[in-house]
C-alpha cells in the first residue's frame, strides 16, 4: 500500500448487529509511513437491497436505498506520519429492514471510508459491513397461537376398474416459531380403498420470491421427515416432530423486493395428495400466558383439531360420502416413522433445548452460536437461505455447522416466463415431487 499502512474501519465494542432507530458509532484508523496530502477524508454509511436474474451476480437488475449518508472528518489537509482516528457516527433509520443474503439477492448494510488525494494522485477506499435485525415479534400477528389445520380427499382408480376413496388432514400446534422451538405435527390418513399407499413425507419449506421484472422463486427443503404408507381400508395417524433451525424471518418489514414464506407441506403417495401449512417464523417467541392453553375438539376421527381455523382453508372442498370416513369408530393404528433429517447418522434425534435460539436473556445457545451480551438480541443471516452466520459480539460472522438444516441445492427447474403460479401450484411443483391430489 506504499505509504499507507493501515486503513481501517472498526464499530464501537465492535459490534456489528444493530436495530432500526439506533446510533452506529466507531473509528476510522489511518497508519502512514510518510505524510500523505488529501483533499478529503469522508466516511458514508449506507443500506441497500438489490435483486439480480443470475445466481450470485452483484449486476443488480432492481434496487431499493433505504438509506445513505455522507460525513466528512477531514477536510483538505496533509496527514503527518503516524497513526489517526477519526469517529463517526450515523442514526439507522426506524423503517430498514432485516439483513438478508440469498442466491439472488441481499439487503446489505456497510460503512465506507475514502481518503480523496489531490488530482493523479490514488485514492484509498476501506469498508466494513454490519447487519440489521428488525425484529418479528410473532404475538403482533393475528390468530399466531391458533392450530394451522388442512385437509383434503381424493378419488381415485386402481387395477383398471377398481375405485377408492383417500382422506389426508394435517395439523400443526402452532402458526408461529422461532428458531429451535419444536414444531408437533399430527397426520391422519384414512384409508378407503383396497390398496395400500404409498409413504407419507413431512416437509418444513421455505420459499424465497425475487420481485424482478420476472419473479424468483427459491425453494429449499428445510427438514423433512418420511413417514411409511397406510394398508388397505386402515384409518391411521402420524404424529411427528420438527425441530426449527436458525432461518431468516419471515417477515422482512420495509423490504418490497423480498418476500420470504414458510409452509409445512405433507403429501402422500400413490395416490398422490398433498395438502399445506402456512407458517411463520419470527425472533420472538408466540407467549402463551400461564394456563393459556390452544382450545381444541375432537374431530368425528378422533383428532384433535381447533374448532376455529380462522381462515386457514382446507385445501380441497370435502367430496360427497365424507362423512362416511369416519364412519364404524375403526381404531387408528400408528405410522411409523421410515427417516428425520434431523437425525444424526446413528438415528437418534439432534439434542437441541427447545428455548435455544428464541429472544430471552436467558437463552442457551447451540454449539456453533455465540452470544456476548445477553441482552442482546440473536441474530443469523441466511446466505443461500438456509445457511445462516451467527455475528452476536464478534465482528467476523461465523458460519454455522447446524445439523438441522438439510445441504442447500439449488432448484435446476425454469424460472417461469408465465406469470408466477399461485401459491397452493407452487407448493404442489412437480419438480419437489409432490403432485396436487386433484
Amino acid at each position: 500500500m506504499g505509504k499507507l499502512q493501515e486503513f481501517d474501519i472498526t464499530f464501537a465494542n465492535n459490534k456489528v448487529v444493530y436495530s432500526p432507530g439506533e446510533s452506529i458509532g466507531g473509528t476510522v484508523k489511518i497508519r502512514i509511513s510518510n505524510s500523505l496530502q488529501y483533499k478529503a477524508i469522508k466516511v458514508n454509511c449506507q443500506g441497500s437491497c438489490g435483486i439480480s436474474n443470475k445466481v450470485n451476480d452483484v449486476s443488480w437488475t432492481v434496487e431499493e436505498q433505504y438509506f445513505n449518508s455522507t460525513l466528512s472528518v477531514a477536510d483538505k489537509g496533509t496527514l503527518a506520519a503516524g497513526e489517526h482516528n477519526f469517529p463517526f457516527q450515523f442514526l439507522i433509520p426506524a423503517a430498514a429492514p432485516t439483513s438478508f443474503e440469498g442466491p439472488f439477492g441481499k439487503i446489505i448494510y456497510r460503512v465506507k471510508a475514502a481518503i480523496d488525494t489531490p488530482r493523479f494522485a490514488k485514492d484509498y477506499k476501506a469498508q466494513r459491513p454490519f447487519y440489521l435485525l428488525n425484529l418479528l415479534n410473532l404475538n403482533e400477528l393475528p390468530d399466531i397461537d391458533h392450530t394451522s389445520y388442512a385437509v383434503t380427499t381424493k378419488k381415485f382408480n386402481y387395477l383398471l376398474v377398481k375405485s377408492g376413496t383417500l382422506m389426508l388432514k394435517a395439523q400443526s400446534d402452532f402458526r408461529g416459531y422461532v428458531p429451535g422451538q419444536v414444531i408437533k405435527l399430527a397426520t391422519e390418513i384414512h384409508n378407503k380403498s383396497g390398496k395400500d399407499t404409498g409413504c407419507v413425507l413431512a416437509s418444513l419449506i421455505q420459499k424465497v420470491t425475487y420481485k424482478t421484472k420476472r419473479q424468483l422463486f427459491d425453494f429449499r427443503t428445510i427438514a423433512e421427515v418420511e413417514g411409511a404408507g397406510v394398508k388397505a381400508g386402515k384409518h391411521a395417524e402420524w404424529r411427528e416432530q420438527i425441530i426449527v433451525p436458525p432461518l431468516p424471518q419471515s417477515v422482512l418489514t420495509g423490504c418490497s423486493l423480498i418476500d420470504i414464506d414458510y409452509f409445512i407441506q405433507v403429501a402422500l403417495k400413490s395416490p398422490d395428495a398433498v395438502v399445506t401449512l402456512p407458517i411463520y417464523i419470527g425472533n420472538i417467541a408466540v407467549n402463551l400466558s400461564p394456563g393459556r392453553t390452544v382450545p381444541t375438539s375432537p374431530d368425528p376421527c378422533g383428532m384433535a383439531i381447533s374448532p376455529n381455523p380462522a381462515g386457514v382453508a382446507p385445501s380441497a372442498p370435502p367430496v360427497d360420502g365424507d362423512e362416511e370416513l369416519c364412519v364404524g369408530g375403526a381404531a387408528s393404528e400408528e405410522i411409523p416413522t421410515k427417516s428425520h433429517s434431523q437425525q444424526d447418522p446413528s438415528g437418534q434425534p439432534v439434542t437441541m433445548s427447545p428455548s435455544a435460539f428464541s429472544h430471552t436473556p436467558s437463552t442457551v445457545l447451540h454449539s456453533g452460536c455465540r452470544q456476548s451480551d445477553t441482552s442482546a438480541p440473536l441474530f443469523c443471516v441466511s446466505t443461500g437461505a438456509t445457511i445462516p452466520f451467527f455475528t452476536e459480539g464478534d465482528p467476523t460472522p461465523v458460519p454455522t455447522s447446524c445439523s438441522l438444516i438439510l445441504p442447500p441445492e439449488y432448484s435446476t427447474w425454469d424460472y417461469p416466463h408465465e406469470p408466477p403460479p399461485t401459491y397452493e401450484e407452487s407448493c404442489s411443483s412437480t419438480d419437489f415431487s409432490l403432485n396436487s391430489g386433484h
